[in-house]
């Protein structure tokens, strides 16, 4: 190939427009609403940890777990959560994780909280039910489709 070619070839390539990229599934923003699966998923295990909650006012049950295993689950889950939120451009979606994330900081707190009166658990537990009951009703919100209600 020589000079005349290179440059013949250079200016063919000045020409053409470039492609633009294909919009991929993921790049809608909406991590749940795109299938109804996740917001029926959401509401079934959020709807069962409110049960849990709240069983466990009812029953008496104000014992809370203390050890480093279980302050490091929650910590897991509230990066993940909040990883969650934050990827998401879906006004619904970034409430419904937000407020997970909100319980599994107060479930954390509790966790690292040896000291923690019995009557302040009660209240944490009637308030995480509170949380997981809100965020059940958040996830069926996701069931209507991908409406773009973007911040």
């Amino acid at each position: 190939m020589n000079l005349a070619d290179t440059n013949l070839s250079n200016s063919n390539l000045s020409n053409t427009k470039p492609l633009a990229p294909k919009p991929s599934a993921y790049a809608s923003g909406h991590l749940m609403c795109r299938t109804p699966l996740w917001g029926i998923a959401g509401f079934l295990g959020c709807a069962y940890f409110t049960w849990i909650s709240f069983s466990h006012v009812t029953h008496n049950e104000y014992e809370w777990p203390h050890d480093w295993w279980t302050a490091a689950t929650y910590l897991v889950w509230v990066v993940l959560l909040a990883a969650l939120a934050l990827d998401t451009r879906c006004l619904r979606e970034r409430l419904f994780f937000s407020v997970l994330v909100a319980n599994f900081v107060v479930g954390c707190t509790l966790t690292l909280w040896h000291t923690i009166p019995s009557a302040d658990i009660r209240s944490a537990r009637i308030g995480t039910g509170a949380l997981w009951a809100l965020a059940a009703l958040i996830s069926l919100t996701t069931l209507s489709g991908a409406r773009d209600l973007s911040p």
